[in-house]
């Protein structure tokens, strides 16, 4: 987790990993449609066609980079980074596409087997485009969790899935080179495409869980539970604990029960503490806390989210 850093700071950071991105990208199709030029194999096209979709998904990213950054105004009062979960519902949209392409292509070749050519120029090339993809994803893996952006994690995890498609499409066609066996190449194609379709689901599964306000990992939630455990004692409990995620940004609400004798100034005293013992565990959170009575039943009945009052009589 990074230190403190000022909303353009963190843009600029993660603007230059954008762009980093889309200069691999750009790299690569061109490498990769020039080994399919040269092969004519429609595992190399498949493969061309997902760098194509990597292109897509980094300039989407670079419009959400700078708009998830943003610093919170009078219309978005929580901040702008749920539009992460955007970036990756499109990515995983657009790697969807890609595959049903990359399927229609492959059964074609299926049905009409064509022979591949200059199969050493075909793999060098990929080769090569592969190990552009391999050192810019795990970049972008690496700096997407230092900077808990979903958007660059996203995209570098793509840009890794695409360099064991080309692992895979490599295999395939030294093997119909070796073998003479025609079909195996839109076999690998139809392979990739599954691979892709299963990648393509787990991001838009994720960015649902996002803008559904899905609760904080079991790793987080214990590290909540172990900060609160410290300040816990017989005069202090907590309950009602609720997390969500928005981008980069974790939310942390729980209500803190304190003896009623207490003063104001030693209950918010208090929950400044827990307040900022979470924000230095969590880094990059927001903490709400609301202090209850711990004598007063009514303060047990409020744990759930929604708290439904009883009719009042003749209402």
């Amino acid at each position: 987790m990074v230190g403190p850093a000022t909303h353009a700071e963190r843009r600029a950071r993660l603007l230059r990993l954008v762009y980093l991105s889309i200069a691999a990208a750009i790299v690569t199709i061109a490498l990769k449609f020039g080994a399919w030029a040269v092969t004519g194999s429609v595992g190399l096209l498949s493969d061309a066609a997902e760098s194509v979709v990597n292109l897509v998904a980094a300039l989407f990213a670079l419009v959400v980079v700078q708009w998830s950054t943003r610093p919170p105004d009078e219309e978005h009062t929580y901040g702008h980074e749920k539009a992460d979960y955007i970036s990756a519902g499109v990515e995983g949209a657009l790697i969807l596409l890609a595959a049903v392409t990359i399927t229609y292509t492959a059964i074609e070749r299926l049905l009409h087997p064509a022979a591949i050519e200059s199969v050493g120029i075909g793999i060098a090339i990929s080769v090569v485009a592969s190990l552009v993809n391999l050192g810019v994803g795990q970049r972008l893996i690496h700096a997407g969790r230092e900077y808990s952006s979903m958007t660059l994690e996203a995209d570098g995890r793509h840009l890794m899935t695409d360099v064991w498609t080309s692992v895979g499409v490599v295999i395939a066609v030294i093997a119909v080179a070796v073998t003479g066996w025609e079909p195996l190449d839109p076999l690998i194609a139809i392979a990739v495409a599954i691979n892709i379709v299963l990648t393509g689901t787990r991001l838009v599964r994720r960015s649902a869980d996002g803008l559904l306000d899905r609760a904080l990992t079991d790793a987080e939630l214990r590290q909540i539970n172990d900060v609160l455990g410290t300040f816990a004692s017989d005069e202090v409990q907590f309950h009602a604990l609720r997390t969500r995620r928005a981008g980069s940004r974790a939310f942390v609400s729980t209500h803190v029960l304190v003896p009623g004798d207490w003063s104001v100034q030693r209950g918010h005293d208090l929950a400044e503490a827990v307040d900022l013992a979470l924000r230095e565990q969590l880094g990059h959170a927001t903490v709400f806390t609301h202090l209850e009575p711990l004598e007063d039943p009514a303060s047990f009945a409020d744990t759930e989210l929604d708290r439904w009052t009883e009719p009042h009589p003749g209402g």
